[in-house]
This record gives C-alpha cells, sequence and structure tokens, in this order.
C-alpha cells in the first residue's frame, strides 16, 4: 500500500533512513531495496527528546543527528514518520479532479470534505481504487458530479517546517514525512501478503500515549482511529496501583509477576473497550467481520498483554514481525536482537517501504 505524505522526492529511491518521532522513544530503520528483495541495514531505539510545549528545534536537531548517525547509514535524506499527536489521516469523498486540485480544495475548504475546520495545513491525497454505486431499482445512472474515494493526510505547516529545519540543522534533508497511521498497513502488506489480500483484519499499533487500530478489507484501508491510552497509562497504573516508582513499573510491566499481571487486565479494559467499539463499528457497515487482530509496539512484545486483550476483543490475537520478509544485513548483536525489537519498528519500516513505491 505506497500511500507517501508530504513527499518532496520524486524519483524512487535503493536505499531509505527512516526516523520515527515517538513520544518515548524514537525508532529508526536504514534499508535498502535489490531487486525485489528489501534488506535492513541497521536499527536504532533511542529515548526521544521531552518537549514541553512544541517541537524544539535545536534539541531536536541534535538527536536526529545522533540517531542518524547510530544508523551509520552515511545517507542525507530521511523519511520522518510523523505521529498521530502532529497529524491526521481520513477518509473523504472528493470530486473527480487532479490529485493538486484535490490539495488546493482541501486548503480553501477542508470543512466541506473533512468536518473540520484545519487551517494552515499541509494536505496530501491517496485515490483508492474506485467504486461505482449501482443505480436503485427504477433510477438512473447518476452521471453528475461523481465522488471518488480518498484517503487524506494533513498536518500543520509550522510543525512540517520545524521538522525540515531540525533536519537541515542535524545535516540531513526532510525530503517525506509521513503519518504514522500508514506504518502498520505497508509493512504490513509485505510481511503478510495472503492475509493481506484475502482477509479483513485489524492492525493495532500500542505506542507510549496512544494507541491506533487500522482495519484492512482485502487489501484497503477502510478504518483508521486513534485511542488515546498507550503503554505509558499501564506504567502508570502499576506505579500507583502498587506503589512503585515508574522505573519499577516499567520494569514489572516486561516481566509481568501475578499481582501485577491482575492489576494490568483491569488497566486494560478501557482499551479492549475502545477496540472492541471500532471493530463492531466496522463489521456493522460491512458485510464481513474482522477475523483476526494483529498487535504491534513495545508493549505487544508482552504475551500476556495480548492475552488480556483478545479476552476483551473476542476475536484472535497475535503480535507480527514487521521484518520477516527482510534480508538482514545486521551486524552479530542486532541480529540477535531484532526478532524481539521489531514490533516496535513498525511506523519506520512501513514509511520506509513508501519511499521504494
Amino acid at each position: 500500500m505506497p500511500l507517501p505524505f508530504f513527499s518532496g522526492f520524486e524519483k524512487k529511491r535503493d536505499q531509505v533512513m527512516v526516523i520515527d518521532l515517538g513520544a518515548k522513544v524514537t525508532k529508526a530503520v536504514h534499508l535498502s531495496k535489490k531487486g525485489s528483495d528489501v534488506v535492513l541495514n541497521s536499527y536504532a531505539l533511542v529515548d526521544a527528546p521531552v518537549f514541553d510545549k512544541g517541537l524544539n528545534i535545536e534539541p531536536l536537531a541534535n538527536h536526529m543527528k545522533a540517531v542518524a548517525q547510530l544508523l551509520n547509514s552515511r545517507l542525507k535524506l530521511v523519511s520522518l514518520a510523523l505521529g498521530v499527536d502532529s497529524s491526521l489521516l481520513r477518509h473523504a469523498d472528493m470530486p473527480m479532479v487532479t490529485a493538486h486540485d484535490m490539495r488546493q480544495m482541501l486548503k480553501f475548504s477542508s470543512k466541506n470534505y473533512l468536518q473540520q475546520d484545519l487551517s494552515d495545513c499541509v494536505f496530501d491525497v491517496h485515490i483508492m481504487p474506485g467504486r461505482q454505486e449501482a443505480p436503485a431499482k427504477g433510477e438512473a445512472p447518476k452521471v453528475t458530479n461523481p465522488k471518488m474515494r480518498v484517503l487524506v493526510g494533513a498536518a500543520k505547516k509550522q510543525i512540517i517546517a520545524d521538522l525540515q529545519e531540525s533536519a537541515d540543522r542535524a545535516g540531513l534533508v526532510a525530503d517525506q514525512i509521513v503519518p504514522s497511521f500508514l506504518g502498520p498497513p505497508n509493512a504490513f502488506e509485505m510481511a503478510q501478503p495472503e492475509v493481506f489480500q484475502k482477509e479483513v483484519v485489524a492492525l493495532v499499533d500500542v505506542g507510549y500515549k496512544n494507541t491506533t487500530i487500522c482495519i484492512l478489507y482485502n487489501g484497503e484501508l477502510t478504518l483508521s482511529r486513534v485511542v488515546a491510552f498507550g503503554s505509558g497509562k499501564i506504567t502508570q497504573g502499576i506505579s500507583e496501583a502498587l506503589g512503585m516508582s515508574l522505573e519499577e513499573a516499567e520494569g514489572a510491566k516486561i516481566t509481568m509477576p501475578p499481582e501485577v499481571e491482575s492489576v494490568v487486565q483491569a488497566l486494560l479494559s478501557p482499551l479492549g473497550r475502545e477496540l472492541r467499539a471500532s471493530i463492531d463499528f466496522h463489521d456493522h457497515q460491512r458485510d464481513r467481520a474482522v477475523s483476526q487482530v494483529f498487535f504491534s509496539g513495545g508493549a505487544s512484545r508482552n504475551a500476556q498483554i495480548v492475552q488480556s486483550l483478545q479476552v476483551e476483543l473476542m476475536v484472535p490475537c497475535q503480535t507480527w514481525n514487521p521484518t520477516s520478509f527482510m534480508t538482514m544485513n545486521l551486524p552479530p548483536q542486532m541480529l540477535g536482537e531484532i526478532e524481539s525489537v521489531a514490533p516496535q519498528l513498525t511506523v519506520a519500516v512501513g514509511a520506509g517501504l513508501a519511499a521504494f513505491s
């Protein structure tokens, strides 16, 4: 599903460096393309800088520079994945005009198409596969004002400008900025092609502040939503319930002793209900129900967390590996750790694949 938004680079690349700017941890990958093979050359997970109000350009530039050095890619072009706090992804029905004209229409009349006034935003669109509705019995075919179903990506101009300036100060060129929503579907298409094409599945990515759910219907992204619940709330809840420091609670979340597991199960109920509501909404809109839920993100590495959510969702759930289809060109230590950290790299991998499309 090649859906690059905010792209300033039109020629296909054979190498890409991606930085996924997470709320707690920045994830980054260096990918290359050799024929039909995608190669993972390096990855990095680094504590993200904390900003009290908005982006702070100088610290962010230093952070980008440090991450790029860890990847050791020697690339100047960088793709940035922008989190759900700073970007949005929506479906919309647009007139049958060019993508350029759609962007202009959204710029001046976003409320008409998105039911929300998004002034001072940068927009991009991806035209969905066309489906013409058959006229009702006795009605003539509709030929006036035909519409197209599109995905609309948006982010504030100032955020885009700040990211570009930060990259420039880091000695990089931010040639593509991608809403993080697109990472899981892009990576899943490559990692699970049969399931992607033939089934109805939900992709749930558990971040530190938010969780996203994307539902794929036979390879089409049909629903995307944000739930304001992330792994940080689990850590905070363990800390408060058991009188631990946040550092101790983070460790307990990983080891999950019995007393912690019972607390976590209670904490996860609101998230499970919200995800279930999204799945139910989708099921009612379509003629087929979601058959499986695939989890990614740091919290998904814990089997007890996935099992607890499966009880709430009442659908088979599993963690998936977004690097499973890749050729590994990693140093021995990274090679030994890739399977355990791979769920955290989902957004970065998916954003990188967009650059190869």
